[in-house]
């Protein structure tokens, strides 16, 4: 069985397409597509795909088509209903996200449950709780033993995994700095802290937290060697988020830790929606200095609709 990859190569959509094909236990073929105009500027909306759709800058979309196509992203779009109509129907399409157009051409449409999509009653629409991701426990427990550096930290352990300014989303230096000095005092009460940062964090905000949180108990990543992300996700007895990141939030709420989120000014009306699901299934909380226990049922958004394509597409 032959399957494809279909994203405009955004690492976070890819990683959605990813975790369904590894829930699957297939190893896919990734194209990261590219569109001409003006598929590029009008897509999904203008539809009427060809094949000089596609841009040569990108990765090809010619046949043999697969047998399974699994895609992400508004660009993705276009490819999905291209290689369905190409195919003769034979392709099983699956597309993440919801398209908002068309929604009846695609064999299944994964939708997180704060989506208006997700309560369309349409025998193609599965619903997720947020984003499928690469997140298992096998993995966990694999980069445990790989990350086995942090069974030096004192526990319980608290992995901080910090994004920052996402459009409107905006991460202020006040704010670095009041996650600081909470952070040091949950340190100085015998917490130890795995922190990792990301380009959106800023130098200027990467050297707040490296300013204030030093010492024994304290590990922070410098992007220099090998990325420590899983290793944190194992590691760690409850994890602190920044909200900007739906992709973020949904791999913490997969572990089955204690999530709590420091939440960004001028998020967007989805990401509201999709924390405002998730507190109210007990699964995150807002970060406020303290650091409680409790438990909930992991999410396995990948899960879901790996378990729907078995049942649907007659491949398995």
């Amino acid at each position: 069985m032959s399957t494809w990859i279909v994203t405009e190569g955004l690492i976070g959509t890819e990683n959605q397409c990813l975790g369904v094909a590894e829930s699957l236990d297939i190893k896919p073929v990734v194209k990261r597509i590219k569109l001409n105009e003006p598929w590029k500027t009008l897509s999904p909306y203008l539809q009427l795909e060809i094949e000089r759709t596609f841009s040569s800058e990108g990765d090809e979309v010619a046949p043999p088509w697969p047998d399974l196509l699994i895609a992400s992203g508004r660009k993705s779009i276009a490819a999905s209903r291209f290689i369905k109509r190409k195919s003769g129907g034979k392709t099983f399409v699956v597309q993440i996200q919801d398209t908002r157009i068309a929604r009846s051409d695609f064999d299944i449409l994964a939708v997180p449950a704060h989506d208006p999509a997700s309560k369309l009653k349409a025998a193609n629409i599965v619903v997720t709780q947020a984003t499928p991701n690469r997140i298992t426990k096998e993995k966990l427990e694999t980069a445990r033993t790989h990350f086995i550096a942090f069974h030096s930290l004192p526990a319980p352990r608290l992995g901080v995994l910090i994004g920052g300014t996402a459009g409107k989303q905006i991460l202020t230096a006040d704010m670095v700095h009041d996650l600081s000095q909470q952070l040091k005092k949950l340190s100085e009460r015998g917490y130890g802290l795995m922190i990792t940062t990301s380009r959106r964090t800023g130098d200027a905000n990467k050297n707040i937290l490296q300013n204030t949180l030093k010492g024994p108990n304290i590990y922070f990543w410098d992007g220099e060697d090998e990325n420590p992300y899983f290793g944190i996700l194992g590691w760690a007895d409850a994890l602190i988020v920044t909200s900007e990141s739906m992709s973020m939030v949904s791999e913490a709420a997969t572990t089955g830790k204690p999530v709590y989120t420091v939440n960004l000014n001028g998020s967007k009306a989805r990401h509201r929606r999709m924390q405002e699901n998730l507190r109210e299934k007990g699964i995150i909380r807002n970060f406020e200095g303290q650091i409680d226990e409790w438990t909930y049922e992991p999410l396995n958004d990948a899960g879901i609709i790996a378990e729907e394509i078995r049942r649907k597409s007659g491949l398995f």
